[in-house]
């Protein structure tokens, strides 16, 4: 009887609600999808927050994309991955960077082929997730040309047509929309994925895969991850522009705010987080008392680094504070752009009609870069504010205005 009650009351609330759009989820760099690490999730490790909301009546989507890939290249996996069809990364882009234009491993069924203008999608990125998202919508809002002389289109319809309203909403948790100033310990470092790969306790060779097809690179049969690690290490992607490092720098970072601005349509969500205070004696930052071992490291380095702008110019003591992995300033929106700040307010539950165009920064949230999408950091402890939090959420989506 219990059972049948919860189902009415599913149904119900969801008759209710404003929209019923799917939600699309997006990870970040060195993520991994729901075919990798065996049973362990990167929304939720343990847990499986995907599936706990679609028993709660939502539809929701998980795409892989390349781990290390530039957000252009992510951008493109997630259109396809979700709409249909041969990967295609551009013919310009392809030129540019010297990679495969239509890898033929990257072709997909489709998991929401009915996705356009009358069928949107919300979409959630954790950490880079969220980079990847603003330059999908700015792919399909512009239409993207072959040549520097803008007199030739791309052929795809995502490159060469504009698709408008085809995002309700995008939601970014954790994401270093202003870069980080810890960039160059990602280069080849892969910070985490070895300690998640002890925890999925996976079993023989196949369980992580860069997604390099487009760059001639690919995971031989029955190769370790040890050697396996070793020559995406040597291999030249590292020394490209068209990598995740590159959009994750501050450098980087302000090219993709110089063209992926806030969009008046969408419906726009940041969650900011933080592990670190300021020290007493100066500005520095230090890991909170209690913060898990594995963060404190990295947090305390980022917690007195600085980073330096294009002109030589260095990070303020604003970027100090950090979740052990991003800097919690650059989480709230993007601000380094050369046509300024996107508009960043703050969010209130009180707030009864959200207004599309402009950023609701929550927090920050005193969780660290992992804990907030379920990854239990201190092993002996369990933790549910992540799937909480999700939940929440994904009521606030769905409850926002159809346009």
């Amino acid at each position: 009887m219990r059972k049948y009650i919860s189902i009415f009351f599913v149904i119900v609330s969801f008759s209710l609600c404003k929209n019923n759009y799917p939600i699309v989820f997006i990870h970040g760099f060195l993520g991994w999808g729901p075919s990798e690490m065996g049973n362990y999730n990167y929304w939720g490790g343990n847990s499986d927050i995907c599936s706990l909301l679609r028993n709660e009546g939502y539809k929701v989507f998980e795409v892989s994309v390349g781990p290390i890939s530039s957000n252009w290249d992510r951008a493109i996996e997630v259109f396809y991955q979700l709409k249909g069809g041969q990967v295609d990364y551009g013919k310009g882009h392809s030129r540019k960077y010297n990679i495969i234009q239509k890898p033929k491993t990257k072709f997909y069924d489709g998991l929401f082929p009915e996705w356009d203008e009358n069928n949107p999608i919300h979409i959630i990125g954790h950490s880079m997730g969220g980079q990847t998202a603003r330059v999908l919508n700015y792919m399909l809002n512009n239409v993207i040309f072959v040549d520097s002389l803008k007199k030739y289109k791309e052929s795809s319809k995502l490159l060469g047509e504009v698709n408008n309203n085809w995002i309700h909403s995008i939601s970014t948790i954790s994401t270093p929309h202003n870069g980080i100033t810890l960039v160059d310990h990602l280069n080849k470092n892969f910070p985490f994925i070895q300690y998640f790969i002890g925890l999925a306790g996976v079993i023989g060779t196949d369980f992580y895969d860069f997604d390099l097809e487009q760059w001639g690179f690919s995971r031989k049969e029955n190769e370790s991850w040890s050697h396996y690690v070793e020559r995406i290490r040597d291999h030249k992607v590292w020394d490209s522009k068209n990598i995740g490092s590159w959009d994750l720098s501050l450098i980087g970072a302000k090219e993709i705010n110089n063209y992926a601005i806030a969009d008046k349509s969408i419906y726009y969500f940041s969650v900011s987080t933080s592990v670190t205070e300021k020290n007493k004696k100066n500005d520095w930052h230090s890991p909170k008392k209690g913060s898990a071992l594995l963060i404190q490291a990295r947090a305390r380095i980022i917690g007195k680094r600085v980073g330096y702008w294009r002109d030589g110019s260095e990070t303020d003591s604003t970027w100090y504070e950090n979740d052990g992995l991003v800097n919690t300033v650059s989480m709230s929106g993007p601000k380094t752009g050369d046509n300024g700040p996107d508009l960043i307010v703050p969010f209130s539950e009180e707030t009864s009609q959200f207004v599309p165009g402009q950023w609701y920064s929550i927090g920050p949230l005193r969780i660290d870069h992992w804990n907030i999408i379920g990854h239990k950091m201190h092993l002996k402890k369990i933790d549910e504010n992540s799937i909480r939090f999700f939940k929440e959420h994904a009521s606030r989506l769905i409850n926002l205005t159809k346009k």
